[in-house]
This record gives structure tokens, sequence and C-alpha cells, in this order.
């Protein structure tokens, strides 16, 4: 590494000549296949970005200019630059740096980031701050892409951009994963024409001459633009979405000339109002096997980085991902039933909608990175006697709230919610974990909401979903293997809204809901063999409760312990002191096992289940301390096995605030 090794600012960039900067770029494409074929992230996408990093940091003054990043996969190279080469070995590891854009971590990081297609809107906040502040020298720049623009408020942001006073400059990032346009000779020229500073100070010599003498106003400057577009688009043979918004477009441009790129920017970056440059890239750009194949190679785990040997764990003997299970078992239920259709907003992989797609093409639909369309499209076959599998990650759904609302449950309609990665998701830390569905979805009428406890009961409640019952259900399930070996099981319609008893006892009444419910086994085991006898109830449905088997709980036990993979507050444990409170249990006392009111941070499941407290291990803490307040046994709980991870030292600092 002859220059990445000094680099410790954008400060040290903009010390060195655009040549150096050349073998900037392939020592930074050199250190994140190294790092990332040790330590999994997202890959492809941070590779595209390269040259697109480097030219920014080197033109402008960040952190004062703010460089607004969509998603986060695409800004590894910017983390690097801006002090975090060192750190970066830690990067989505437990205490390290997080795998996407986060203020709290560095101050050249300018807006938390996770989700997708949030840039456009919140640059645009900025760049209008900017202006009222009276900041007229600091420059904002959304950078969008990898998939974004298909979503929904892209195009809010877009639309209210060229309504408000602002410079804002909006660079699309184009890896064949959403706009896709022709580039042509006549279209190169095009762009550096328009993008040169001579022509653009004569455009504008000309418009101030026309506006000094009042024979052009404002609304007539909009329909010149609008009228230049027109030729520009008769021109090129070429319809242009972005001027429509009246938003200046230049492009598009090769994304991986770093000479091109850096004359564009200084001749546009200054230009007023809103405008749009256009870059072509190619994801995983400087690794052939990520070139070749940039879905398998957006997030690839651990690999060989010399021969592109991925290298897989061995699941041969390991139970099957619930994903996989959800997959395979959609298939099984198309074949027997045509009405059944799958709808997934870019996650075919990811939730493994792709069997559906592979088997039956006409019949699966991936619509983008658009939850909320995804919602409303499966509500709108439904209403045509469809019967749709809407499988979306949990913290995605969070994206259609109001559509699972109005568009789904106000009208009743038979749309099968399956929330994948409910719970915590590991690495990908407070912007994924799915730990709000219980609470967010509770309160919504005419939904049922249920969660398995391993892949039979996934299976049951996908046949009870569209054999059971003739509304909207939901169904949440987590990231990761499963609990059995043998998942094939034979599928049963379930009773809706009725729970199950997994174990007797007469101490505490545990209740659990979901895959978790697994832990709080283990954690039972392990409270038996210290003398305290704890029953075990499966919830399976959060709503509607099985308030009968509530009530033979609360007649027979004083203490209560709820278990859930998600928030505390509105969830399981709310829901069961809900039920207490309107039936006039007045003296049970009841212990919740789930999230506190804060984000949790990233690392492993493993770790994060312990310092949240739902592991074995916290689950058997707590069932001992309420074993002890029954007691009367105020001294020290009997001693619990002991973690060498130092886990406890660390937690406050490890949960988002």
């Amino acid at each position: 590494m002859k220059y990445l090794q000094e680099i410790n600012s954008p400060d040290d960039l903009k010390k060195l000549s655009i040549e150096q900067l050349e073998t900037v770029c392939g020592e930074l494409r050199e250190f994140i296949i190294e790092q990332l074929s040790l330590n999994p992230g997202h890959f492809g996408s941070s590779l595209g970005t390269v040259e697109l990093t480097v030219a920014l940091h080197y033109l402008y003054n960040t952190p004062y200019d703010r460089l607004v990043w969509d998603v986060g996969h695409q800004a590894y190279s910017h983390k690097i630059l801006t002090g975090r080469r060192d750190r970066f070995p830690t990067n989505r590891k437990l205490g390290g740096l997080s795998g996407f854009i986060n203020p709290e971590e560095s101050e050249y990081d300018t807006f938390a980031v996770g989700h997708a297609s949030t840039s456009i809107s919140a640059a645009l906040g900025m760049a209008v701050a900017a202006t009222l502040n009276k900041e007229n020298d600091r420059r904002v720049v959304a950078i969008i892409g990898d998939g974004s623009m298909t979503g929904g408020l892209a195009y809010e942001g877009l639309n209210n951009a060229c309504s408000q006073p602002n410079n804002l400059l909006i660079i699309l990032n184009d890896n064949n994963m959403s706009i896709d346009n022709n580039v042509g000779g006549l279209q190169d020229y095009l762009v550096k024409l328009t993008t040169s500073s001579k022509y653009n100070k004569v455009r504008n010599h000309i418009y101030q001459g026309f506006k000094k003498n009042n024979l052009i106003s404002e609304k007539d400057k909009n329909r010149v633009l609008r009228f230049n577009n027109s030729v520009k688009s008769l021109i090129t043979k070429q319809q242009n979405l972005f001027e429509g918004f009246n938003i200046r477009y230049f492009g598009p441009v090769d994304g991986h000339d770093l000479h091109g790129l850096i004359r564009i920017l200084t001749n546009i970056k200054d230009m007023k109002g809103p405008k749009l440059l256009h870059i072509k890239t190619v994801k995983g750009k400087g690794y052939k096997p990520a070139e070749q194949s940039a879905t398998e190679w957006h997030a690839p785990g651990l690999f060989n980085k010399d021969t592109g040997e991925r290298i897989l764990k061995d699941n041969n003997d390991q139970p099957q991902l619930y994903q996989d299970v959800f997959g395979h078992t959609l298939v099984e239920m198309a074949k027997e039933n045509d009405k059944i259709v799958g709808v997934t907003p870019a996650m075919p992989t990811g939730c493994s909608m792709n069997y559906m797609m592979q088997e039956f093409p006409d019949r699966a639909f991936d619509v983008g990175i658009a939850e909320a369309h995804a919602v409303t499209f499966s509500a709108g076959m439904a209403k045509e006697g469809l019967i749709p599998f809407c499988n979306i990650y949990s913290s995605f759904m969070q994206r259609a709230y109001d559509q699972v609302i109005h568009d789904v449950a106000l009208q009743k309609l038979k749309v099968i919610m399956c929330l994948d990665r409910a719970g915590l998701v590991g690495a990908d830390g407070p912007t994924h974990h799915g730990v709000f569905d219980l609470a967010y979805m509770r309160p919504i009428p005419n939904l049922v909401i249920s969660a398995p406890y391993n892949e039979h009961e996934l299976r049951n409640l996908m046949h009870t979903a569209v054999y059971g019952n003739d509304g909207p259900f939901v169904i949440r399930y987590p990231r990761g293997q499963g609990e059995i070996k043998e998942w094939q099981n034979e599928p049963q319609i379930l009773p809706i809204g009725k729970g199950r008893i997994l174990k007797k006892g007469k101490d505490i009444a545990l209740l659990s809901i979901g895959t978790i419910g697994n832990n709080a086994a283990k954690a039972i085991v392990e409270a038996e063999q210290l003398g305290i006898s704890i029953a075990h109830y499966d919830m399976v449905f959060l709503k509607p409760l099985d308030e009968e088997l509530l009530s033979k709980v609360a007649k027979k036990f004083k203490h209560i312990i709820t278990v859930e993979n998600g928030v505390i507050n509105g969830g399981l444990g709310s829901a069961i002191l809900e039920f207490l409170a309107d039936n006039n249990y007045r003296d049970i006392q009841v212990q919740r096992i789930g999230f506190e009111d804060e984000f949790v941070t990233h690392g492993s499941i493993k770790e994060l289940q312990q310092i949240t407290g739902i592991d074995v291990n916290g689950i058997l803490d707590q069932i001992v301390r309420v074993f002890n307040e029954i007691s009367g046994d105020e001294k020290s709980p009997p001693p619990l096995p002991v973690s060498t991870d130092p886990i406890g030292i660390i937690h406050d600092r490890l949960i988002v605030k």
C-alpha cells in the first residue's frame, strides 16, 4: 500500500495528483477485497463506488460539505478514507464499526442509513437548511443507487427538489440494478458539452441578461428548461425522467473513469439549482467473480480472495434455514393451489422466494425496493381472488405500515404477510433488527398475528393461513437455522388463537411466542435441575390471544414470565398484562423478557442475545430471581454458567441510545 496507509482523512487525498489517486483506487479495492475475504460484509456495491468516493472526497470540503449516502452498501471506501482504515477489520463486529453509515461513529457520516431510498429527501432537507442558515458555501450531495431508485421515497424527494430553492447534487450510481440508459457517441458528446464550464457560463449569462431586461420570469425559465429538455430528448431519442422533474440531468458517464468524474464534478458542483449526475458502474468492479455474479457477491460471506471460491458452511447435517423452509413449502402449496402467488420487494434470494420464481415464474413477483407497493399490489390480487404470500423482512415492513392498515386490514383481504428476519438479525444492526413487528401489528384490527416455535409450526401456520382463515394473516420468523433436521412434516390446520402447553409445572408459568421459546425450554431444563418447576406455554398467536388458556394460567399461577424476541413495549408481555388487568387478575406478578426501550447494536446473534438477556442464561437468570422472590430468599441466586465473553462489561456502550 503505497498511499492508502498514509491517508487518515480526505485532506491527505487532496495532496495527491490525479495519477496518484488512481493508484489509491487500486489500493482501496485490494484492501476491501482482503478485508472482506476474512470478515464478511457488503462486497460488490462498495467495489463499484471506489472512483466516485475518491473523486468526491478529493473535490469536496468534507465533512463541512455533506455527502449523504443511500443504504450503506456503497460506503466502505468512504469509511476507509475518513479515518477508519485501521478499525475496518472490526466492521460489523460487536463493539466495532457499523456496516452502515452512522453519525455517532464519524462526523463524515452525515445521516444514518440502513433502509433504501432515503438519501434524496435527507440531502434536500440539508440543502434547504444550508440556504436558510446562510451557509451558501456548503454543498450537499446525495449518492443513490444499488436499486434504491425503485423505492417510492426517492421519487417523492425528486418531486420536491424542484420546488424548493436549493443547489442539491444527486448522483445516481447505476450499477444495472436500477435505471439502465444506453450510452452512445452522441450522448458522450452532450455530456462533455453540457457539463463544460464555458457552456454553462454562457448559458447563465444569457439567462441573467434576459432576466435583467424583464424578458423572462421564473415561470418562463421553467418553460424554457422543459423546451430544452424536449429538444435534447428529440436529438438523443431518449425520454429523461429526471428532466421531467425540472432537474438538470448530466450523463450517463463512466463511473470508473476517475479523470472524467473529477472533471465533470468540478464543472457542475457549483451550479445553481438541483441537478443529477448519472454514472454507470459495475457492481464488484475489479474482482472478476463479483463482476460476473452481482447477486451472489452482494454479501458473499467468507471467500478465498485468490481463487474467488466462497467458503460455505457444511449444512448437510444441520437444520434448514427458516427462509428455505418457507420457500420450499410455498412451492409445495403452489403446486396444489393455483390461486397462490408470491410477492417480495427485491429479496427473492434472501427470503427464498426464488424457489417459487423458478417453479412458477408467472406467479412470483419481485417488485423492487418498494415495500408499500408490495403490500398494496398483494391486496389488489387478493381482491380478485388470488392468495398472495407477501414476504418482507420485518424491519422493512415498517415502510408499508399504512398499506397494511388501509389496504389490507381495513378491507379484510386475504394477504398472508410473512415477516422474515424477525427479532435480532446480527451484524446488520439496529436498522435491520426486526424487533418491532409484534408491537406495531398488534393494534391493527382484523389481523391474525402468529409466530412458529419451529419449522413444523411454520409449515402448519402457512397452511392455516390459506385453509383455516379468510382474512389477513401475519407469520413472523427469524433469520438463520431452524431447530429440527426433519422439517417436512404433514402440515396441519391449527385452531386460530389457540396456544399449547409444552411442559407442566407448579412454581412459575413461562409464556413464550415464536422460536425464542426454544431458548426458554433449554433454560427451563436448567431450572429444573435447580429444583424449580416451570410450566411452559407456547402462545403461537399474539392475536387473537388464547384467553381460555390465559384464564387457566392466571387461576393457577401467581408468577408469570413472558419471553419474546422483540420489544417488550406493546408485545406479548404487554398483551398479557392487559388481559390480566382487564379481567381483574390483580395479584399476579409478571416478569417480561424482551428488549427494553432502546436500540440494540450490531454483533453476532449469539452475542446480542446474551447482552439483551434473551439467551438461555439470561432467561434462566430471570427464572431464578422470580423463584427467589416466591421463596422469600433475598440471597444471590444459584450460580449460573459463566461466559468467557465479557459482554456485561461492555453492555452499556453496545446499546445504541
